[in-house]
């Protein structure tokens, strides 16, 4: 069995995305790593250099300014690594640039590549999620945050990104996948206020034009942490390759927890308890479906 890593990046520096951390957690599971490495504007190549792996291999791109709407640009740069995989690999592990996967669940993945690797029905693997906000010792889970995603696919060019790269498809229908027992931790939202300000807007560069940013987030735009809907307290362990950036924190969040779930609607109260109760997550957006 042979598995190939892939992600995309740009401006790691810049945005503060821990991206040796994304790659160095699955590193050991792969055969192969596939960089797709966008034109920076800091020393992000540098950072992916400095793994010293001879499983990586860096391909330098140009984003392409006009896939702005809906965040194409991504879509478009995780096909490039993808489609850079060499044919012989099985697998593919897609990693983000501010997730990470647990060591832990290292040798649970292994052998669900394994167990599944002759079973053509089973096209994907579908993992669940821990979204982190503001601070290393929440998360969010409520509706606004999505429950699971598709991160290691059959090799085969047929499947492409789909929409902003949260997902993927088979020549535009839905991935057939296997849930499997195991979390990607997600650190996109871990910053401080103006870390997150700066993100959102350089993260809307890629779904909006100027106008749209001139008129929702001006530059006096403050981020006020409002917007999490129900933060849990987390007390296990984040992966080891995540101890020193989280060693760094120099900022405690400032949020009142209570008041958050006071501000939900009364509808996403309701359905929300339902999902605690039942485990059943009513009309939820699945980009996938789940066989076995």
């Amino acid at each position: 069995m042979k598995v190939a890593g892939f992600t995309f990046i740009r401006n790691a520096v810049k945005n503060d995305y821990p991206i040796v951390e994304a790659i160095t957690s699955i590193l050991p599971l792969c055969d192969e790593f596939v960089v797709a490495l966008g034109k920076s504007e800091d020393e992000t190549e540098n950072l992916i250099k400095e793994i010293n792996s001879p499983k990586i291999r860096i391909i330098n791109t140009v984003w392409d300014y006009k896939l702005r709407e809906g965040g194409a640009v991504f879509a478009a740069q995780t096909d490039i690594a993808f489609n850079a995989i060499s044919p012989d690999a099985d697998w593919a592990f897609y990693i983000q640039g501010d997730e990470c996967l647990h060591e832990k669940y290292l040798s649970l993945v292994k052998k669900e590549m394994e167990d599944n690797l002759n079973d053509k029905r089973i096209e994907g693997l579908l993992f669940k999620y821990l979204h982190f906000y503001g601070s290393y010792d929440y998360y969010g889970h409520s509706r606004r945050w999505y429950r699971r995603e598709i991160r290691i696919l059959r090799n085969n060019k047929n499947i492409h990104s789909y929409r902003d790269a949260q997902g993927f498809r088979w020549d535009g229908r839905k991935i057939k996948v296997k849930l499997i027992d195991a979390y990607i931790y997600h650190y996109g939202w871990v910053k401080p206020p103006e870390g997150l300000k700066n993100k959102i807007r350089n993260f809307n560069l890629f779904y909006h034009d100027d106008n749209w940013l001139a008129q929702n987030l001006p530059e006096t735009f403050e981020f006020d942490y409002k917007n999490a809907d129900r933060l849990i307290h987390f007390t296990d362990s984040h992966p080891a390759v995540m101890k020193k950036r989280i060693a760094l924190t120099n900022w405690k969040l400032n949020i009142n927890l209570n008041q958050l779930h006071k501000k939900m609607t009364f509808r996403r109260k309701i359905l929300q308890k339902v999902e605690d109760l039942t485990g059943w997550r009513i009309s939820e957006y699945r980009n996938y479906k789940i066989i076995k």
